[in-house]
C-alpha cells in the first residue's frame, strides 16, 4: 500500500486524531522512573506505552544512554536488573532511523547530551518528548519547536491524557 491506513485508502479521509496513537519519545531520567523504580506516579506513562496507546520510540544513541545509566553504581542494579529494565523497554519500543538530511531544523539544546532526544522527536515524527531534563524543559518555555512536536513533563503529559487532550504539534 502506499503508506495510507484501510480506512483512508477506502474513504480518501485521515484517520480521527483520537484514533491515532501518539508517538512519544522518554528521556533516560523518565525511563529510569518508568523502568527501574516503577514511580507509581508516572505508571500510566507506561500503561499506554503497553496498551498501544502510545508509540515509545528510540534510536540507537537512546537506548545506549539508557543502558549507560542502567549501570550507575547509585541505581545498585546488578547486570541481571540492568538486562531486564533495557529488556521491557527494547520490547516496548518503535525503532526510529537516523535522518541524513533532516529537512525540519531544530535549536540546540544548551546540554549537548539532549540534542538526540530531540532528533529523536523530529526524526520520529513524535507528538511528544517527555522529560523531566531542565535544558529540554527550556526550549519548551520557548516554543520553539511548536510545529514539530511538544516538550512535556510527565505530570503535563499525564495531566493531558486525563483531560483527553492530545497537544500534538502537527495537524
Amino acid at each position: 500500500m502506499d503508506g495510507r491506513s484501510t480506512a483512508e485508502a477506502l474513504t480518501g479521509n485521515r484517520e480521527p486524531e483520537a484514533a491515532r496513537p501518539m508517538r512519544v519519545v522518554f528521556d533516560t531520567n523518565v525511563l529510569v522512573s518508568l523502568f527501574v523504580f516503577a514511580d507509581s506516579r508516572f505508571q500510566r506513562l507506561r500503561t499506554r506505552v503497553e496498551a498501544g496507546d502510545w508509540i515509545a520510540m528510540t534510536d540507537e544513541r537512546c537506548l545506549a544512554e539508557f543502558r549507560r545509566v542502567l549501570g550507575y553504581p547509585i541505581f545498585g542494579l546488578d547486570r541481571v536488573a540492568q538486562e531486564a529494565a533495557l529488556a521491557a523497554y527494547t520490547r516496548l519500543t518503535h525503532p526510529v532511523a537516523a535522518v541524513a538530511n533532516p529537512a525540519a531544523a531544530l535549536p540546540q539544546c544548551k546540554d549537548p547530551d539532549d540534542q538526540k532526544f530531540l532528533e529523536l522527536a523530529r526524526n520520529g515524527k513524535a507528538d511528544w518528548l517527555v522529560t523531566s531534563d531542565k535544558a529540554l524543559l527550556k526550549l519548551a518555555r520557548r516554543d520553539r519547536l511548536r510545529d514539530q512536536f511538544r516538550i512535556l513533563t510527565p505530570e503535563v503529559a499525564l495531566a493531558s491524557e486525563l483531560d483527553g487532550a492530545r497537544f500534538s504539534a502537527r495537524p
